[in-house]
């Protein structure tokens, strides 16, 4: 008895001194548990791959895509070997065999005793260790009438898509086709009429469109029902009747973060829109967040949604629908806003500039009406990030970050219905505001499939129809405008025009490349040659209608020629 007094002491005593690496709720956690419970875990590593560095590389890159794909990559050989020494110790020391990681965040989770935690809690190699705590992602919403339709020629369009004026969008010929949006959230019907026919083909190892992150299994049905509603609002494209759908031709992506009661932690969100990412996705619908989040979950989603800007990827994410709660003083400012609706944007406002931070892929979405005024409902910001590792938008005495930045209709929203493959229902909430701004961004990357998130922001932005003369805490600069935004986006020049300007073959190379210039290109054009990480290996002009370049002194490997905007991949082979 008296020994297993003391080692519950010296257990006590231990998380005392290391309390700083360990986040509040965990610790609140450890005290409600036994010795030998396990209990979920996240730890986010200290390192962080030089962002400044991964930019340098990425920009290498002539295409958003081709970005993406990069930036995923390397994060990912990055992470390992970063987590390779704590891994070990958990897999073959602490005998624990359920460790997943988190590449884009550097973070790991698990479920651990009070013992083990002590352990890591004592690393040099880890920031922060919290409590994977369990909550409602979903924001609560109305879900009243469910209409089941059949099929008529009249396809009735709602008034949410003919408010932000997407109708007078699709008539200039932009309806989303190309665009891969993932909507991350409880899943999708995707047996619904309204989307079958644009789904994201995920081959023989992804059938169903997608990914279920809570149970780890390639089926993200919904069964909730508020993933399939938030879906329609992006791209429901009217076969059973309602257009509900901003960009009815974009290709749907179906991440599942939720189980069947909306309930998860902050790495099911992580995960799913890493998931996304690294699978293809142009741009990330999120309708989800966490209300009161712990400082490892605030860390975990900055870092997710940092890696997410740096791979050229915007996420349109909900404020939340907690505006109520400020009365109620639940979740007071600057606490109102759910995380990642509270992240950074790619872009900061002139009225955020008195007290600016870092930046993030957010795009903060709040709800108005159909008269353009504020949802009751709809959160409100300011927030900060100063209480953790960033240390950034201070509030009081600083005016923290203004969020959200943009809204759309958020009431009485009529969308698909997940209990059917033809039927209707109509929500309230942010999470109907978000896809209504995410199918506008997909109308965007179709005229340019190169656009930026800073750009995508800025462009909503600065064309959404102003409800306050400054950005506002409520509503942002204003609401939403489809006609405007895609007016306000220039076609993509390398997309259009200098892309097909150059040519190369053989591919792979042995010997000799060869640069065929066509399509009026111009002759001495500067042409660089670098390695994977971005360095110049050799560069020099393009001199001839078919110029000759000797990479015999290269080694086997990829290798990138940049001639002005134009970035083509090849292989070095020896023979």
């Amino acid at each position: 008895m008296k020994k297993h007094l003391l080692t519950l002491i010296l257990v006590c005593f231990a998380f005392l001194i290391n309390a700083q690496n360990i986040d509040n709720q965990l610790l609140d956690e450890t005290n409600r548990r036994a010795d030998d419970d396990e209990i979920e875990v996240v730890v986010v590593m200290k390192d962080r791959y030089d962002r400044t560095l991964l930019n340098q590389k990425a920009d290498a890159f002539a295409t958003r895509a081709e970005r993406r794909d990069f930036v995923a990559k390397e994060l990912k050989t990055f992470t390992k070997q970063s987590q390779k020494n704590l891994v070990d110790y958990l897999e073959n020391t602490a005998k624990i065999n359920n460790v997943s990681s988190l590449h884009f965040a550097n973070a790991l989770y698990f479920s651990a005793t009070k013992a083990v935690i002590m352990e890591i809690a004592n690393r040099d190699d880890v920031e922060i260790i919290g409590f994977n705590k369990k909550q409602n992602l979903i924001p609560e919403c109305r879900d009243d009438v469910h209409i089941v339709s059949t099929t008529d020629d009249t396809r009735e369009i709602t008034p949410n898509v003919l408010q932000v004026n997407a109708d007078q969008v699709w008539a200039q010929g932009y309806t989303g086709a190309g665009v891969i949006v993932a909507v991350v959230d409880s899943g999708v019907n995707y047996d619904h009429a309204d989307v079958a026919d644009h789904l994201w083909d995920g081959g023989a190892e992804f059938p169903h469109h997608g990914y279920d992150i809570v149970n780890n299994d390639d089926d993200p049905m919904d069964d909730k029902g508020h993933g399939t509603h938030v879906a329609g609002i992006v791209c429901g494209d009217g076969t059973s009747g309602t257009q509900t759908g901003v960009a009815p031709d974009a290709t749907l992506m179906c991440v599942k973060t939720t189980a069947a009661d909306g309930f998860g932690g902050a790495v099911n969100i992580a995960g799913g829109m890493e998931w996304a990412v690294e699978h293809g996705c142009d741009l990330i619908n999120l309708s989800q967040g966490m209300a009161g989040a712990g400082i490892t979950d605030k860390e975990i989603f900055r870092r997710t949604c940092e890696s997410i800007l740096d791979a050229g990827i915007v996420a349109l994410v909900c404020a939340g629908n907690e505006g109520y709660s400020i009365l109620q003083m639940a979740y007071p400012i600057p606490n109102n806003v759910r995380v990642p609706g509270s992240c950074p944007p790619p872009y900061l406002d002139p009225d955020q500039m008195v007290n600016p931070g870092g930046l993030s892929c957010v795009v903060a979405v709040g709800a108005v009406d159909y008269n353009d005024a504020a949802a009751e409902f709809t959160s409100r910001g300011p927030v900060t990030w100063q209480d953790t590792e960033f240390g950034d938008y201070a509030y009081e005495p600083g005016i923290g970050l203004i969020r959200p930045d943009v809204c759309a209709p958020g009431v009485n929203i009529k969308s698909l219905d997940y209990q059917n493959t033809s039927g209707y229902t109509y929500y309230d909430g942010t999470s109907q505001a978000t896809p209504c701004v995410a199918g506008i961004v997909a109308l965007m990357l179709q005229k340019n499939p190169n656009l930026m998130p800073a750009d995508i922001c800025r462009i909503l932005e600065e064309t959404s129809l102003k409800l306050t003369p400054n950005k506002s805490n409520i509503t942002g600069v204003g609401r939403v405008d489809a006609l405007a935004a895609i007016n306000a986006v220039e076609p993509d020049a390398v997309e259009e025009n200098e892309i097909r300007r150059f040519e190369i073959y053989p591919n792979p190379s042995h010997d000799v490349l060869f640069v065929k210039t066509c399509h009026g290109a111009s002759l001495q054009s500067k042409y660089h040659i670098t390695n994977m990480i971005g360095q110049t290996i050799m560069s020099g002009k393009i001199a001839s209608e078919n110029q000759q370049i000797d990479v015999s002194s290269l080694s086997e490997g990829i290798y990138f020629i940049k001639i002005g905007k134009v970035t083509m991949k090849f292989l070095r082979k020896t023979l």
